[in-house]
């Protein structure tokens, strides 16, 4: 068993409104346990991830770890479960005990469940490594252990905004027989994105059916639906048991395959802005063009609602 050295030079660590003592140290494997109510949730298993530990010759970043609640001398994660998971993997599975060591920054106490959930978020916030898959799964999780308001105040979004992201996700966990299983949560925010007037229970679970039965195999088909939905002959074609989105879309007349009229071309600009992932609008942040042409944008509704909501 690898013990903590004596001598610890303490260093204060800001991570958001949470202010954190800690020192570095390395710690055994086993004395490192994992956090039940980590948020990110998925597989941790990570065949990649393990062979840059070995290519590190170990762990490259230290885990954050603070003493166990109830177990003496234990420590449990914060912030690093995948790196202790697939480290666990090599020593465990593949046999090799050279990677039991693991770097660990230490906190000098147990933080509370509001500060270790904060910390956890603000820490992967600022890797910004989260994908549009992680965010949904992230947001359902925080719900679960905390509730709408506190969640929403912790991923600094407004609660409409959680919600759509549960929604999602909740949605996600329908669709269960993807060739792709990591997908469904892209499967998910294509339906959402569709005009929810159009999306019935009964057109909804007609979707999550086709998909799961593979009648429906590009997640990008589902955009298709914008126009199939609009026409009643080929929604019925959809929806009936055979449909599927080629057939309907042979329903739909030739003069409804573009944007009827002002609002139709509206609905269609609001929908592929937020069909950008958040991981796309990160890297965008800062630019100067696309920064002028939204500005011009606003010029352009703002005059056109004015003109509207005159009497």
């Amino acid at each position: 068993m690898i013990q903590p050295t004596d001598q610890k030079n303490w260093q204060e660590r800001r991570l958001g409104r949470t202010i954190l003592r800690t020192h570095r140290d390395t710690l055994d494997i086993d004395d490192i346990l994992p956090n039940t109510s980590q948020p990110r949730m998925g597989p941790k298993e990570d065949p990649e991830l393990q062979r840059q530990i070995e290519a590190n010759e170990g762990v490259f970043e230290p885990v954050l770890v603070e003493p166990h609640p109830d177990l003496a001398g234990k420590y449990r994660i914060i912030d690093g479960d995948r790196r202790w998971t697939n480290s666990r993997v090599l020593v465990d599975s593949q046999k090799k005990n050279q990677f039991r060591t693991i770097p660990s920054e230490i906190t000098d106490r147990t933080l509370t469940d509001d500060e270790r959930i904060r910390v956890w978020v603000y820490i992967h916030r600022q890797r910004k490594e989260w994908d549009a898959k992680e965010k949904e799964m992230v947001a359902y999780s925080l719900v679960d252990l905390l509730g709408r308001a506190s969640a929403a105040n912790i991923l600094g979004i407004t609660v409409s905004a959680l919600d759509k992201l549960v929604e999602i996700y909740e949605l996600s966990e329908k669709l269960g027989d993807l060739r792709e299983p990591g997908s469904s949560i892209t499967w998910a925010r294509e339906i959402k994105n569709l005009n929810k007037k159009l999306v019935t229970p009964t057109v909804l679970d007609s979707i999550v059916k086709k998909i799961n039965e593979r009648k429906i195999t590009n997640s990008k088909d589902i955009r298709q639906l914008r126009r199939i939905l609009r026409d009643h002959v080929a929604k019925e074609e959809f929806l009936s048991e055979s449909g599927e989105i080629q057939s309907a879309l042979e329903k739909v007349p030739a003069d409804a395959n573009k944007p009827q009229g002002l609002s139709e071309e509206v609905a269609a600009l609001v929908d592929a802005i937020k069909r950008q992932p958040w991981t796309a609008l990160d890297r965008l942040k800062g630019d100067s063009e696309l920064l002028r042409n939204i500005e011009e944008a606003e010029r352009v509704f703002e005059a056109l609602k004015k003109q509207l909501m005159q009497k």
